[in-house]
């Protein structure tokens, strides 16, 4: 079973920066996928960026490619989600997730463990 817990959602002006962490607790097998989602009202959540924890590898969607920055510190467990130059387009409720590595990374499907999210709100 694993635990993820997010933190560092707040409210920035557009062009602002925020970084959210993802503590995750308990075990993983080596082959693992952790990403971050994000959803807003009425909306089907959608991936933002996904990194495979076995090689370092990091996918990104193409909205946020160049702004957002995908990492892990293995030391302390935990993921990371880099935001620069915020756009009020950003404002979201930002998810932490952990799977199997394996199908379409930006889908829900392969994702097993969430957190229970946090919000970032961009103003214009």
């Amino acid at each position: 079973q694993l635990q993820l817990v997010e933190s560092g959602g707040g409210s920035v002006q557009a062009g602002g920066s925020l970084t959210l962490s993802c503590i995750r607790s308990g075990y993983t097998t080596p082959r693992y996928r952790m990403a971050w989602f994000r959803q807003t009202p009425g909306k089907e959540r959608e991936g933002v960026a996904a990194l495979y924890t076995f090689g370092g590898t990091t996918e990104y969607a193409d909205s946020v490619k160049g702004r957002f920055t995908i990492s892990q510190d293995n030391a302390k467990n935990t993921l990371y989600l880099q935001m620069n130059n915020l756009k009020p387009e950003d404002t979201a409720m930002y998810y932490c997730a952990a799977g199997m590595a394996g199908g379409n990374w930006a889908a829900t499907g392969p994702y097993d463990y969430w957190g229970q999210g946090t919000q970032v709100t961009v103003s214009s």
